[in-house]
């Protein structure tokens, strides 16, 4: 497939996608309302999103990610009401989730690196543990935070507040892919590892900061989706990894690492926000939501595999 289509398929999965929601739906999907909710939602997936492209062009994995949202979100909220609930126990209570996140994801890069084990059995691990975390630390039960809104339903010149905080975000770790160190060690690391070594970069040192700094992005993103909902859920996140790595695969990157960016990253996460919207609003259930996005996986991972076979033959 040539290089150049297979960069700009998902952009025009994207626009097709849209186009035919606004002839199937137009009354619905063309709200100004129904706009800002598919982008605050789509907020807290590209957060963890922009985590996971980094983690997977360094040629890793992270099944965990839907469990320390939830670990974040409960520790987050456990904070604000031990503070007492007030405007200052709003600002701990957000810091302690993202330090949760930090933590759970230096936990995760700490253990793929010390024992040298693969990230795909590390993280699956660590997902039962992170999960088992969120359930006791409240027996099962939800931690309500009424007060806690402004992150997930506050504006700021009538742009939602979370979205402002993913785009930030997002720059920053475009920037940080294209023109730092870490950025470029990460490709190198993912194109090929004992290269890497062999040029002395320290892979896992890298691999921690990777790791660790997709765990600050999965804490902030449980503060968010914990201020949207106005609780902390032990069950929040379940499942989210599919539509994150699916994210990630649709946008260009490649689960064998080395290649992927954030600009396909955030099209391939506005990809799966606008279908399952979509989805929605035709009336279509959950249950075949899951049959498109786990399809679009498979094509996905496939027309990747058919270019790296082309170029194979080509060499």
């Amino acid at each position: 497939m040539n290089k150049f289509l297979r960069q700009i398929l998902p952009f025009l999965s994207l626009l097709l996608i849209v186009l035919a929601l606004s002839i199937l739906a137009p009354e619905r999907f063309l709200t100004l309302d129904n706009q800002l909710n598919v982008l605050r939602r789509c907020s807290v997936n590209a957060i963890l999103a922009v985590g996971m492209t980094a983690i997977i062009i360094s040629g890793g994995i992270d099944l965990s990610v839907g469990a320390i949202l939830a670990v974040a979100g409960m520790a987050g909220a456990w904070t604000i009401i031990q503070c007492g609930g007030n405007s200052s126990s709003m600002w701990l209570g957000t810091l302690s989730g993202i330090c949760a996140g930090t933590l759970c994801g230096m936990l995760n890069g700490g253990l793929i690196t010390s024992l040298k084990l693969p990230p795909f059995i590390v993280t699956l691990g660590t997902m039962s543990i992170y999960r088992g975390i969120a359930y006791v630390l409240n027996d099962g039960q939800p931690y309500n935070v009424p007060f806690y809104k402004f992150l997930g339903s506050g504006e700021l010149l009538h742009v939602p507040v979370s979205v402002l905080i993913a785009g930030a975000l997002t720059l920053i770790a475009s920037l940080t892919l294209r023109y730092t160190p870490l950025g470029r060690y990460t490709y190198a690391i993912g194109s090929n590892r004992e290269a890497a070594y062999h040029a002395g970069i320290n892979i896992r040192r890298n691999l921690l900061a990777i790791y660790t700094l997709s765990g600050l992005l999965a804490g902030v993103a449980a503060m968010i989706q914990t201020s949207r909902t106005v609780s902390a859920q032990p069950t929040a996140g379940i499942g989210l990894e599919l539509d994150i790595i699916a994210a990630v695969v649709i946008g260009g990157a490649s689960l064998s690492g080395g290649r992927g960016s954030i600009l396909g990253t955030v099209i391939g996460t506005l990809l799966i926000s606008y279908l399952r919207n979509g989805c929605t609003l035709l009336g279509i259930t959950t249950n075949v939501q899951l049959i498109v996005i786990g399809a679009i996986i498979i094509s996905a991972v496939a027309v990747d595999q058919v270019a790296r076979d082309k170029r194979s033959e080509g060499s």
